[in-house]
């Protein structure tokens, strides 16, 4: 039947003809969707017609107006007709009796009625007092009546919409907040409102008044579409309960997947999740536009006075390579060229997380049309600056999110397609896969202090259950997955092994904990056996957790973490055997020694700063990861303080330090003395490298004490406050007796700051302790530092007195 039929249906049988029509079209299988929302409101709009022209005869200065959805056109097949009869103010009662006409054949069929007798004047101001009417007022659709009467309506709601915005849009964010907190976030809920909860159909319509208002707009790009996916599933799902429902039960949603054509409710779910996610993502990107238009508009006129009337200038903070701050987002440098550097976007993302701020919508969106795919394997740059994402905490989540709305994170990843908007039908679980693998990631973060490796936790909390998007079990397919992700992030084997077995028995402990008798010998060596190692054994202590807290509520407790910790002590004492003994230094290079007898015959500091393509050498191991940055080698005199002075002159030059070494040297017979070889790998924080003769001259003025380095990185500070949005760990420092005969180790586990090492080094040189060696790493925004010590007599330092010192250092650090 065509709509034609269907309408001449109407037209010749009145009501009962309408009602008729309404269910031939509701229940014909040939149209859906779109066609079929527009056709049951062209033939409500012939109906309704019908009985204003009836019940109008001789009235003039009346309209009858479809406002909200059904004044878009978007009716469902149980949608309310939400109406307004509209007149000039002339004949009350026969405005009245035409009312009546129109209301109680509505009411008689059954249809849901939202209706309401204004004049022009009464309904602006009621629009006024009342956001919901405005909202519907803004999707006013003439139906019957007086034309112009409806134009001249539209066009002053609308003109009034534009004038207040700045006052009202605030408090329809408001209110859209406090729904959001009510009814959930769609894109995650089992059983979602697909009008109320945030990224519904509510939210869609919202966006629409706020681009009405002028004031900002939504990015378009896949909106509509989403748009259109929840309208679709409100419609089977109306079709399937014959109710006026918005809630998605669980009970319902495998008919309302039929009635759509998928294959079963977590198709429905997956596709529900995706279209909320775009809406979502348009919010945050338009509510951000919004206050940004507002602040600007607040602080323009007194600008405008300061700066004799000129334009101001927005300011640009430069974050990192590429990656500046403006206007409280993260944008792109004027200079950067994401056609040339495939890290930017990882780079972007890290330094958007650890400020805090989000990331420019037009910043994305540059690097996915023009950004390169990542060699394989990776850039060490590019793995490091995964895990500075990944440990940023809360932030990640929304930079995460901007990424994978572009498309990004599949591009990086894409084994992450099999996770994305992937339902958990588990009471336990509040999230789909992919969002509670960002959160384990979140958890992770604030335990990167407890674990030697902070970089490996962090991946493995990413990777840990992607293999839920594969058949069968979810830990043996992800144990796959994750060797294969690993290896292409640029980790090497020995690394790939550990996340592998992290992957893998991820739920061990946990399960073994709850599960087993830890009294009995055999469990205990079983998990020793899977586990390996104890560096290993930490980090799933860790990840266990990591990953209870981000399931939910319901999945780790007071008791359930005593058990698991009760495990991992027995299971650490088998595997006890290894220490932290300090390394072996290797043999120095000729370059070293050349160094080395430089600095002895000038009693000077000598440097080589040296490219990283130049330290690529054949003695490289296939496999191993590349050097990230560049190799500084330095030999000094041994002398008090060097530590410090080298580490506060690479600070002041914005270097930051990936990886050091210092130690002591042998030098060759003949030659008396003793030096201190430091072997550094550094990268410009943004900007190029510094010419080596200035790095030698600073450090000799360092060495002197004619350099205040301390009071430089204040002024500079001061002078260009680092912007931090990430709240991480405390530090800490611990002391491992046992480590090493010679020396006493103190460890630090430190977020990674401009100067830390520099503080570091003047802490332990305060403390009056003589250092052996250092050993430095940075993995992500994670320093992990290894300090060889010994008292003025070259004898480890007694237990009180390390512990003392440790206990200064950790307060200096915290300070």
């Amino acid at each position: 039947m065509t709509s034609t039929d269907v309408s001449k249906d109407a037209e010749d049988s009145g009501p009962s003809g309408y009602a008729a029509a309404r269910l031939r079209l509701l229940t014909e299988e040939a149209r859906s969707g779109p066609p079929r929302r527009t056709a049951l409101a062209e033939l409500t709009d012939e109906w309704l017609t019908g009985l204003f022209a009836a019940g109008a005869e001789g009235l003039r200065g009346v309209s009858l107006v479809a406002v909200g959805g059904y004044g878009r056109g978007e009716l469902s097949p149980r949608s309310d007709l939400d109406l307004l009869l509209l007149h000039d103010g002339g004949d009350a009662g026969a405005v009245a009796a035409l009312a009546d006409r129109i209301w109680y054949p509505v009411w008689d069929l059954g249809l849901a009625l939202d209706h309401s007798v204004r004049t022009p004047a009464e309904a602006r101001k009621t629009a006024g007092e009342d956001l919901k009417v405005q909202l519907g007022l803004l999707d006013a659709r003439h139906i019957a009546g007086d034309l112009g009467l409806t134009a001249g309506l539209r066009t002053a709601v609308l003109a009034d919409w534009r004038n207040q915005a700045p006052r009202r849009l605030p408090e329809l964010q408001e209110l859209t907040a406090e729904r959001a907190e009510r009814q959930g976030e769609l894109q995650y809920l089992l059983e979602p409102d697909l009008k109320e909860a945030r990224g519904g159909l509510r939210d869609a319509t919202i966006l629409r008044a706020v681009a009405a208002s002028w004031l900002a707009d939504a990015p378009r790009e896949g909106l509509d579409d989403a748009r259109r996916r929840l309208l679709d599933a409100r419609d089977a799902l109306h079709l399937t309960t014959g109710r006026a429902t918005d809630r998605l039960a669980l009970q319902e949603q495998d008919q309302v997947a039929a009635e759509l054509g998928l294959l079963d409710a977590d198709t429905l779910l997956r596709q529900v999740y995706e279209a909320a996610r775009v809406i979502s993502y348009a919010s945050d990107v338009t509510w951000r536009e919004v206050g940004r238009v507002l602040r600007s508009r607040a602080v323009r006129p007194r600008l405008r006075a300061m700066l004799g009337g000129g334009k101001p200038t927005a300011e640009r903070s430069p974050l990192a390579e590429g990656v500046v701050e403006q206007d409280g987002e993260v944008v792109l440098a004027r200079a950067a060229r994401p056609e040339r550097d495939p890290v930017l976007p990882l780079r972007a993302a890290a330094a958007a997380a650890q400020a805090g701020l989000p990331l420019s919508l037009h910043a994305v969106r540059r690097m996915a049309a023009a950004v390169r795919p990542l060699p394989t394997p990776w850039p060490a740059e590019a793995r490091e600056q995964l895990v500075t994402l990944l440990g940023s905490g809360r932030p990640t989540v929304d930079v995460w999110e901007a990424l994978e709305a572009e498309g990004l994170i599949t591009r990086l990843l894409p084994d992450w397609e099999r996770v994305r908007c992937r339902p958990q039908r588990n009471a336990v679980h509040i999230w789909t896969v992919d969002r509670h693998l960002i959160e384990t990631a979140v958890q992770a973060s604030e335990f990167t202090r407890r674990v030697h490796r902070p970089d490996l936790l962090l991946v493995a909390a990413l990777l840990h259950d992607i293999g839920k998007g594969w058949p069968g079990d979810h830990s043996v397919a992800g144990e796959i997955i994750a060797k294969d992700v690993a290896a292409r992030i640029g980790f090497d084997r020995d690394d790939v092994a550990v996340l592998s077995t992290l992957v893998r028995h991820h739920l061990l402990l946990v399960d073994t904990a709850t599960r087993r008798d830890l009294e009995d010998p055999a469990t205990v060596r079983s998990v020793a056996e899977a586990v390996g190692s104890q560096g290993t054994l930490e980090l799933l202590h860790a990840l266990t957790e990591a990953d209870a807290l981000a399931t939910g509520p319901a999945a780790w407790s007071s008791w359930r973490g005593s058990l698991v910790a009760d495990l991992v002590k027995r299971v650490a004492a088998v595997l006890a055997g290894d220490d932290l003994d300090e390394p072996e230094a290797a043999a120095p290079t000729a370059e070293q020694e050349r160094l080395a007898i430089e600095a002895m015959a000038t009693g000077s500091p000598v440097l080589a700063l040296r490219a990283q393509t130049e330290s690529l050498t054949e003695e490289q191991p296939p496999g191993d990861p590349e050097p990230l940055g560049v190799e500084l080698l330095i030999a000094v005199p041994d002398q008090p303080g060097v530590l410090p002075a080298v580490a506060g002159v690479l600070a002041m030059h914005r270097l930051t330090v990936r990886t050091a070494e210092l130690s002591a040297l042998d030098l060759p017979d003949g030659v008396e003395g003793s030096v201190l070889l430091l072997n550094w790998r550094v990268a410009a924080e943004y900007g190029s490298l510094p010419q080596a003769t200035r790095l030698r001259a600073d450090l000799v003025r360092a060495l002197d004490g004619t350099l205040d380095i301390a009071g430089r990185l204040a002024e500079r500070d001061a002078a260009y406050p680092r912007r931090r949005g990430v709240v991480p760990p405390p530090p800490r420092v611990s002391v491992h007796p046992a480590a090493s005969r010679l020396a006493t180790v103190i460890e630090v586990r430190a977020q990674d700051a401009p100067g830390l090492l520099f503080r570091i080094g003047r802490a332990l040189e305060d403390a009056s302790v003589r250092m052996r060696s250092a050993h430095v790493s940075t993995l992500g925004a994670n320093a992990v530092d290894a300090f060889y010590v010994t008292g003025p007599e070259g004898a480890p330092l007694p237990g009180e007195e390390a512990a003392a010192v440790a206990r200064k250092l950790e307060e200096t650090l915290r300070g």
